[in-house]
């Protein structure tokens, strides 16, 4: 009797807990499951008063007009730089970081630098580019100038104010500055986690064969945390056609289409601002396909080269 006792009480707390799945789940097929039926437009010529049903299909006709449209290889140019810049950026500076951090031994100030340093990451970016165009203005203040250009004129580095998110060549670096500052902070802890695994006592051998702690952060510190490199490197390969729509689309303006417009800000013009909804739903599908074989691609070489599984 105890035994069955045993067993209903584990089966109910069971059921409790694949109840409070039940909402999450249903809230992740209704708004990522379901919306996939909207690929159909993709093949189709298609009209919102007819539906998917009634819409004429032409089967691949869209992504010809896709491929022969001006603004396509430009913003898929513009994602491949601005995504890899971002990668490498979001690697490099968050390694570095740690590394500097973990040198420090006052306790309350490395706290105190790591909280300042995570806070950007939980804001916005509508908050953010708030910020980042107030910041970055042109002409803000009553000297005719922002503050970072006052800042940049005050110190000699230029002679008039510079437009940083209205100019074609300055707004690609912008953008990808503005993202390594907002996420280094929280990509550190990644890092610094790897930092707590490395044995003291290779430190400790090291110093008395007369390292010092350059020679100790080359030779022990990086081989020790290499592997969380390669895997965090890795991994991000599947986001490579992701530059950031929520960054860009708060930032961006016609004048820097040329260098500033990515895949995903194109499909947002195409589909809801010029209503073209098999072009924007071809884009999309493009996209994802490509993904797709990115993350796959990424997680076997994962397995291959770093031991890490998903499943």
């Amino acid at each position: 009797m105890k035994k069955k006792r045993g067993r209903v009480s584990t089966n109910k707390r069971s059921l409790t807990y694949h109840l409070m799945l039940l909402v999450p789940a249903v809230i992740v097929f209704i708004y990522c499951y379901v919306p996939i039926m909207g690929n159909i437009m993709a093949f189709q010529n298609f009209y919102p008063g007819l539906g998917f049903f009634k819409s004429d299909w032409v089967g691949l006709e869209n992504f010809k007009i896709l491929f022969m449209m001006p603004d396509t290889l430009p913003a898929i140019r513009n994602t491949l730089l601005i995504a890899v810049a971002k990668i490498i950026g979001n690697l490099i500076v968050p390694v570095t970081f740690a590394l500097l951090l973990n040198e420090v031994r006052l306790r309350w100030f490395k706290r105190t630098v790591q909280t300042i340093t995570y806070l950007p990451y939980f804001l916005s970016w509508v908050i953010l580019s708030g910020i980042l165009i107030n910041f970055l203005s042109p002409g803000s203040t009553a000297d005719g100038a922002g503050f970072f250009n006052s800042l940049l004129m005050k110190a000699g580095f230029i002679k008039e104010p510079v437009f940083f998110l209205g100019n074609k060549q300055t707004f690609p670096a912008t953008i990808i500055i503005s993202d390594i500052w907002k996420n280094f902070g929280f990509n550190t802890i990644v890092y610094l986690a790897a930092l707590t695994g490395i044995d003291p006592g290779l430190y400790e051998a090291a110093s008395v064969d007369g390292a010092g702690r350059f020679s100790q952060t080359i030779h022990i510190t990086l081989p020790g945390i290499s592997q969380i490199i390669v895997l965090m490197t890795i991994l991000s390969i599947g986001n490579v056609l992701n530059a950031g729509f929520d960054q860009i689309f708060n930032l961006y303006s016609p004048a820097v289409y040329e260098t500033g417009d990515i895949i995903d800000t194109l499909v947002y013009r195409l589909g809801l601002v010029n209503q073209q909804y098999s072009l924007s739903a071809a884009v999309g599908l493009f996209k994802s396909v490509v993904s797709m074989i990115l993350i796959v691609a990424s997680y076997r070489i994962a397995d291959k080269y770093a031991g890490y599984k998903v499943f």
